[in-house]
């Protein structure tokens, strides 16, 4: 495929994968091989991965407990549309039925019960294939680059590599940024044996799917963002 028919058709595959059926060694070391040539900025290669398929140590992720923020609740409720003619319209966000109804309603105080059955914890990750753990190192940065910025866009062409690379190969990626949060973090660094200062800068979820994992997906027009010469001045 065309890598820029790889680009439009890459998803987050937000459904139960098939956990007796593994990724093939092969395929798990061409997403690593992706992962290895990342552009990384003064090539200080700031990451390291943990594979995770053991189906305990999968589990004892799944069974971790975390509160749901009434940051993201209220601020993910402002990014959402409640219809596809809306989605359509907004070409940003995403549509609301993908999230649990106390976590879309105004005044509803957020239920945990919810939030573990359509979060990224709980059943989706007990299903899956593998676990990848994105580890950041913040010791390795470019210099004079406090705050390295240059090393969080770093770990997002990480990201990227290795989802084309899965998706080029039929498997199924979800994100699962809620293991990077500070009450969850410490707990998954305890079960895998995280040194410090390392710090979990994300996961992805592999697997095949067992359902159908696409969705709405929209974009704006290459006119609604590209400038020409000058800001304001569209490309036409």
């Amino acid at each position: 495929m065309d890598i820029l028919e790889i680009i439009r058709h890459r998803l987050s595959a937000r459904v139960p994968f098939d956990r007796d059926r593994p990724i093939p060694r092969e395929h798990m070391r061409r997403i690593l091989e992706a992962a290895r040539w990342t552009p990384t900025a003064h090539n200080m290669q700031n990451f390291e991965i943990v594979v995770v398929d053991d189906r305990a140590l999968l589990d004892a992720i799944a069974d971790l407990r975390g509160e749901v923020s009434e940051v993201f609740v209220r601020e993910n409720y402002a990014q959402l549309s409640f219809s596809d003619e809306e989605l359509r319209r907004k070409k940003v966000g995403l549509l609301g039925l993908m999230f649990p109804p106390s976590w879309r309603t105004p005044g509803v105080e957020p239920r945990l019960d919810e939030a573990h059955a359509h979060s990224i914890l709980g059943e989706p990750l007990r299903s899956s294939a593998a676990l990848l753990l994105v580890l950041y190192d913040p010791r390795r940065r470019a210099p004079a680059s406090e705050g390295d910025l240059l090393g969080m866009i770093s770990l997002g062409c990480l990201m990227q590599n290795m989802w084309l690379v899965a998706s080029s190969l039929g498997i199924g990626l979800h994100i699962q940024s809620a293991l990077a949060a500070p009450h969850i973090e410490a707990q998954v660094k305890k079960l895998v044996g995280v040194p410090e200062p390392l710090h979990v800068a994300f996961a992805c979820r592999l697997g095949y799917p067992l359902e159908d994992p696409s969705y709405l997906r929209v974009r704006r027009n290459i006119e609604d963002f590209a400038h020409h010469n000058q800001y304001g001045t569209k490309l036409t």
